[in-house]
């Protein structure tokens, strides 16, 4: 189970710090899709999936102060406990996410919009629950697929993972630009100063 983080930086203290010119490292870990789509100026993307499997290569370029992004604070909280049993200090994640982001005004940058990636776990749920329920009135045993879709509901909330989302995660559409390990390093390297 994923243990909130303890270590959050509000919104309003992160805009003061961009205003002043003292932006720590800012490390976006939603999917590039969602990146593309709207983040703050600045940051960078490194989508959880590739923080995870590849930590120990990123930690040689994130040894100053580090506040992880994500939507609403769920995967930057993943990704903070990924980097902080690699050894990484200083990190903190944005309280509320992009979300709470744009709320307050803060500066972004935008692309090509998307929808983000809990709005999509939302519509495929809920469509294979529907389609599912609808069949069960010709093939009742169909109706086990919309259980099996509310346990693994279910469980996403309580682990804070969800197999959905990541596997959606893979899409193409949420892919984006390409980003890998050699242009995520190669670009936090280019920013050092």
């Amino acid at each position: 189970m994923i243990v909130a983080s303890t270590s959050t930086l509000p919104v309003d203290d992160l805009r003061h710090l961009v205003e002043s010119g003292g932006t720590p490292r800012l490390i976006d870990v939603r999917t590039p899709g969602e990146f593309e789509t709207a983040h703050i100026p600045g940051s960078y993307n490194v989508p959880l999936d590739l923080l995870r499997e590849h930590r120990d290569e990123l930690l040689a370029h994130l040894d100053e102060q580090v506040v992880l992004v994500c939507r609403s604070g769920q995967r930057a909280g993943q990704a903070e406990q990924a980097l902080a049993a690699a050894g990484l200090p200083n990190l903190r994640v944005l309280d509320g996410g992009m979300t709470a982001w744009q709320a307050a005004g803060g500066p972004v940058r935008r692309g090509r919009a998307r929808w983000d990636l809990e709005r999509q776990v939302r519509l495929v749920a809920g469509s294979i629950v529907l389609v599912a329920v609808l069949l069960s009135v010709v093939a009742a045993p169909v109706k086990w697929i919309a259980g099996l879709v509310g346990a693994g509901l279910t469980v996403a909330a309580l682990s804070g993972t969800c197999v959905m989302g990541m596997l959606l995660a893979k899409l193409p559409y949420n892919r984006g630009p390409r980003t890998d390990l050699d242009s995520v390093i190669r670009s936090l390297a280019a920013d050092r100063p």
